[in-house]
């Protein structure tokens, strides 16, 4: 197998990846179902180094260095998944203690417009 072949999937991925989140991060926020001006500055910071590393890998010649730099990024962004992750646990929790103590998963909407 050609390794340094084996670059270029992962760098074009990255550049494009790259690109949407500094183009669009606020929307790719609210996308994720994140919402404020931090989410979006993170997305876009996220973006540019997703960048760097799409270049970095994509550039001549192929070392080992740089693939290593992009698992540090994907640490990085597993690492802000976990956060969620974490979050949407807490999320479940929280319906599922409701959905016993009221005994409906979902409310009627008269019941909403009383509440």
């Amino acid at each position: 197998m050609d390794y340094k072949k084996l670059r270029l999937g992962p760098g074009i991925f990255s550049i494009g990846l790259g690109l949407v989140e500094v183009a669009a991060p606020g929307r790719l926020a609210r996308w994720l179902g994140v919402g404020g001006h931090s989410a979006k500055t993170v997305v876009g910071l996220f973006g540019a180094r997703e960048l760097l590393a799409g270049a970095m890998l994509l550039r001549w010649p192929a070392v080992s260095t740089n693939v290593w730099k992009r698992v540090v990024g994907d640490a990085m962004d597993l690492g802000a998944l976990g956060f969620v992750a974490g979050a949407t646990i807490l999320d479940v929790f929280a319906a599922r203690a409701l959905d016993e103590e009221t005994g409906r998963t979902f409310p009627r909407a008269e019941r909403l417009a009383a509440a």
